[in-house]
């Protein structure tokens, strides 16, 4: 965590809902340095919070709003070339979750906000403020600090590829299993079929182990042989998978063993 509160910036049309999410902060190491009814009332919010020379960590931030939607003062910030927070949308609807991804947000909340999930997401933006960027993926394909948009019930969050140990195939979905940012284990689905996904992943990040599975390299703590001449790796959640006699030399040659 960082070394002071996040400085955050609430931006909701309904009071209650500001008010709510207020008291829910309250609890996380966050100090909310603002807050706007709109779109418009956020863009002079933090254009004056960028000329006192304290621009907000992160904005929690609704999505539809009169006039202007959440996207749209995203939009306006980029067009301008004015610095943008990190961004976590606090919404009742989740159809908006895929264009969320695409923006870049931190994470998603649908309200009634679960407590739980909010500490995650706070959590999420410090680790992000604390670690250096990575070195974008080649090829534009999704690397190690990229991140993909999963569903967990009516939980709804993205995961950084580099986080997840590994993806599982569930027949059109998969399933990826990581860590929270609370350490917690857990496991969520996305919307894509594991062949796909690989495609778009990059090679330095992940590795085929079978035809249902596919292993975050980041996470093998060990190697032993298999009775079929496979073998089987450990991760450093515990779980054990096993390779393929045909993907088992993939991983020697990846592992150099």
């Amino acid at each position: 965590m960082p070394d002071r509160p996040l400085r955050a910036v609430v931006v909701d049309d309904e009071r209650l809902a500001r008010r709510e999410l207020r008291a829910l902060l309250a609890a996380e190491p966050v100090e909310v340095v603002g807050e706007a009814v709109d779109a418009d009332a956020a863009d002079t919010l933090l254009a004056r919070l960028d000329a006192d020379g304290a621009p907000p960590d992160v904005l929690f931030l609704d999505v539809q709003m009169p006039e202007r939607t959440g996207f749209d003062l995203l939009d306006g910030l980029a067009e301008a070339g004015r610095a943008v927070p990190d961004v976590v949308f606090v919404t009742a609807y989740d159809e908006h979750a895929l264009r969320a991804f695409r923006v870049s947000a931190v994470d998603y909340l649908l309200k009634p906000v679960d407590p739980a999930a909010l500490a995650e997401a706070v959590a999420r933006v410090a680790a992000r403020r604390a670690d250096a960027p990575e070195a974008p993926a080649p090829t534009g394909r999704l690397g190690a600090d990229d991140r993909v948009f999963v569903k967990d019930g009516d939980r709804m969050h993205l995961v950084r590829i580099g986080d997840v140990r590994r993806f599982e195939s569930v027949g059109n979905y998969t399933q990826l299993h990581f860590r929270s940012a609370g350490g917690r284990r857990e496991r969520a689905v996305v919307a894509r079929s594991l062949t796909a996904l690989e495609e778009r992943l990059d090679p330095d990040v992940v590795v085929r182990a079978s035809r249902a599975d596919l292993v975050g390299l980041g996470h093998v703590v060990g190697v032993d042989e298999a009775p079929s001449g496979g073998l089987v790796v450990r991760l450093d959640d515990g779980q054990a998978v096993e390779f393929s006699r045909r993907r088992a030399q993939d991983l020697r040659d990846r592992l150099s063993l």
